[in-house]
């Protein structure tokens, strides 16, 4: 077990110019198969949150016949400070034509599990959920017997009646469960004490509640979130989140170390250990997760499709 780690009053970055640990040097896999995946995406004029945050597992993913999309075109509308896409308050507007070639990629290649995820769009009235249930629909035109998971937004702007704002996120959340995923996922990302630096635009208790209510909307549909650490958080902090999750029915978990990906991002405060990550995965399964991935490199889609 790890001592415990007393979270820092603020960030400290680790020098951009150290080295990673060994743990976090991996080659990105078979070539043929990373440029069969990104020819194809390029051709449809698409967007993979694989290549977008630029995924240490791509190559392993695209030869297990998984890949996850990101609708909406390539401009978010929130200021996430760990994230790669690129963000601004003008999106480009909605491809009428994204879903279909989102489906023409899916069935070209072959793939038999994929998740679809999307940038936040404040700027559209369902603020995003028609992206996800037309995509969904336009793959089963093309490949009825592909599994979809999604990864979606909290779903939720533009009001300043709380009551109101949770009434809308809730429609929105209705309407993307409707169009029966094979998981939902909506990712918590870091500890409460730690959302204001890192999520912008997003709490902690509404991404809860949206988990929640996933689970009363469609029990019968599996809820998933993960979180990335080396942002500052502590050991008991973590514990305490997974505790949370487990409290609004989250059923699958994803564990994975920050990596920060310019000097324009948060710096890493510090990195876990393989061993640390371990022992973390395995007090996840203690407290009830059905399933379970935690390690140095495990994304949110990581291993998305095997059971277990």
């Amino acid at each position: 077990m790890s001592a415990p780690v007393t979270p820092p009053s603020r960030y400290s970055a680790i020098p951009p110019a150290e080295r990673l640990p060994a743990w976090l040097q991996r080659p990105l896999g078979n070539a043929s198969q990373l440029a069969a995946v990104q020819s194809v995406v390029k051709q449809q004029r698409l967007h993979t949150i694989c290549e977008e945050g630029r995924c240490p597992n791509r190559g392993e993913c695209y030869a297990a016949g998984t890949a996850t999309f990101l609708l909406g075109g390539p401009i978010c509308t929130r200021s996430c400070a760990f994230c790669q896409v690129e963000k601004g308050q003008a999106p480009v507007p909605v491809d009428a034509a994204e879903a279909e070639r989102v489906a023409e990629a899916v069935a070209v290649l072959g793939l038999r599990y994929v998740v679809l995820t999307a940038v936040a769009r404040d700027d559209l009235a369902d603020h995003g959920a028609g992206l996800f249930t037309a995509t969904m629909a336009a793959i089963r035109r093309l490949s009825p017997a592909v599994a979809i998971e999604v990864l979606t937004p909290d779903f939720w702007g533009g009001q300043r009646d709380p009551a109101a704002g949770e009434r809308a996120q809730r429609q929105r959340l209705a309407a993307v469960l409707a169009a029966a995923p094979v998981c939902f996922n909506h990712n918590l990302e870091t500890v409460e004490r730690l959302q204001g630096e890192v999520r912008r635009g997003a709490t902690y208790r509404r991404s809860l509640a949206l988990l929640g209510a996933a689970r009363e909307l469609a029990p019968q549909i599996p809820t998933k979130s993960g979180l990335m650490l080396g942002l500052g958080e502590s050991r008991e902090e973590v514990i305490a989140t997974l505790a949370d999750l487990r409290a609004v029915g989250c059923e699958r978990l994803t564990l994975g170390q920050y990596l920060r990906p310019s000097l324009a991002h948060l710096p890493v405060a510090r990195y876990w250990s393989p061993e640390e990550f371990a022992e973390l995965g395995a007090r996840a399964r203690a407290m009830g997760f059905a399933q379970v991935r935690s390690g140095p490199l495990v994304r949110s889609s990581y291993h998305a499709g095997d059971e277990g």
